[in-house]
């Protein structure tokens, strides 16, 4: 394993996450807040990072899928400690409260540990959203584009070491091309979901913080009642729809751009549709029954809470945690969905339970027609047996990593559904879950080691378990 090509890499992404935060300041300076803090810290985190590239600018990048693998962890570890700086800088917490915010953004989990977001200045607002808005894509993916021009070969495994989903594919020829058009497209949904936040009487500042919360389903929010705050009925209506969106794989709006609506037409894409239309049906009718709304009041609110838990964005409209066993199940049941493979949400991704129950489903054909072969179809394809392994594997460790998560937070003294809904909020990149730690509560009252603990539960959930638990792996250690 080549050390020269892990900090080369660490230190080319460093240096293209210090000059994005240059938004941090400039929002800084348009507010006429103090933006000197944020400006030393972030030349001094450039002039670190251009030195080491300096330093081993004669070295030839050679990128290897165990390189990509480790420089994937280490950066996300990175990302959380540059992103706590200024949220430690400007505001009273500790820096593993400032550490467990940046990794929630990063990872789009949006989980947060203050318990007065109005007071915070518009950098430190802005800062939480831009966080957010490089996470959702992955910041690898904007990597891509730069590192292909060194080592198009280092790129494509840093690619796959980095991207979500049961496989890889690509687009274009060069994988290069893929990130950039990925990113155009994410560029073009941010940008209209912004004018029509504004469109619907929400301030610029505002509308530009939800749009990259929305586009990234991450779920920070400029204000304490999060979407509640806002009465204009456009804004939730937009916002679920844009949360639904984002939710669908990248590459299905790719396709779109080549007028190509295939991508739409998948098995998974339809599940999405059919699971999400039937969640927020059945949640609108138990809402009306529990408040006494109309339909259509209560099928905004259902309709957005379905949205925001199943695509794992976070926001909340009421506080849903109070409502009935019953409606908690159905959201709950949402939360355990996920979004689309290749999107920006997180869960256990649709494409999953699709595979997981067509096995099982071809499992109890073969035990009534033993002598049958019989095969796993998703899309007309026939799934090959490393994707159906890898699929229960993934499955496996993400269960795992649940349960550790619960009998931590349950050993903590916490009560059961905290720690479940916690747990699963967390791996899950969800946000909120239920109970103490409900969409109107947030994490703040845990202690500072458990900040950290929580930390890397997001971090495993946002690189889907594998990329992780490799690292525990002896063979992963041995010369290659």
């Amino acid at each position: 394993m080549d050390y020269k090509n892990i900090l080369k890499i660490i230190s080319l992404i460093g240096i293209t996450i210090s000059v994005i935060f240059l938004l941090d300041i400039a929002v800084g300076l348009v507010y006429g807040e103090n933006y000197m803090k944020f400006f030393y810290f972030d030349f001094s985190f450039f002039i670190l990072n251009l030195s080491i590239w300096i330093f081993f600018y004669k070295h030839e990048l050679n990128l290897r899928i165990k390189d990509s693998i480790l420089v994937v962890n280490l950066m996300w570890i990175l990302l959380g400690v540059i992103g706590a700086m200024p949220l430690y800088l400007y505001s009273h917490i500790t820096f593993a409260s400032a550490f467990f915010e940046a990794v929630s953004g990063f990872t789009t989990t949006g989980a947060t540990t203050y318990t007065d977001i109005e007071s915070l200045p518009h950098i430190i607002l802005f800062h939480r959203s831009l966080m957010h808005w490089l996470g959702g894509l992955g910041v690898i993916v904007l990597g891509v584009g730069l590192l292909s021009m060194i080592n198009p070969t280092g790129s494509l495994s840093l690619f796959k070491a980095e991207s979500t989903g049961i496989e890889l594919e690509k687009l274009t020829p060069k994988i290069k091309d893929t990130a950039l058009r990925l990113w155009l497209v994410y560029l073009v949904l941010t940008i209209t979901d912004t004018l029509m936040l504004k469109f619907f009487d929400m301030s610029w500042f505002d509308a530009i913080n939800h749009a990259f919360a929305t586009v990234s389903t991450g779920g920070f929010s400029t204000k304490n009642n999060s979407l509640g705050y806002f009465t204009n009925d456009g804004v939730i209506w937009t916002t679920t729809v844009f949360m639904l969106l984002s939710g669908i794989n990248f590459l299905a709006h790719l396709k779109l751009y080549h007028k190509d609506l295939g991508g739409y037409k998948s098995d998974e894409v339809k599940y999405y549709l059919i699971l999400f239309v039937m969640l927020s049906l059945g949640l609108t009718f138990v809402h009306i029954d529990l408040s006494g709304d109309g339909f259509y009041d209560a099928s905004k609110h259902a309709f957005f809470t379905i949205a925001s838990v199943m695509t794992t964005t976070g926001f909340a409209t009421i506080d849903y945690g109070s409502w009935s066993h019953l409606a908690i199940a159905v959201i709950f049941v949402g939360m355990l969905i996920g979004g689309n493979s290749g999107s920006t949400a997180g869960g256990i991704k649709v494409i999953r339970h699709i595979i997981i129950f067509k096995t099982l489903f071809c499992e109890f054909k073969r035990i009534l027609h033993p002598n049958a072969i019989i095969s796993v179809f998703v899309d007309g394809a026939k799934q090959q047996e490393r994707i159906l392994s890898a699929t229960f594997g993934f499955f496996t460790l993400f269960m795992i990593s649940v349960g550790i998560v619960t009998v931590y937070i349950y050993a903590r003294g916490y009560d059961a559904m905290s720690a479940i809904s916690g747990a699963f909020a967390l791996v899950g990149n969800v946000g909120p879950g239920f109970a103490l730690v409900g969409p109107a509560e947030n994490f703040a009252f845990f202690s500072d080691f458990d900040k950290i603990f929580f930390s890397f539960a997001m971090i495993i959930g946002r690189l889907e378990c594998y990329t992780v638990f490799v690292l525990l792996s002896s063979s992963f250690w041995k010369r290659f």
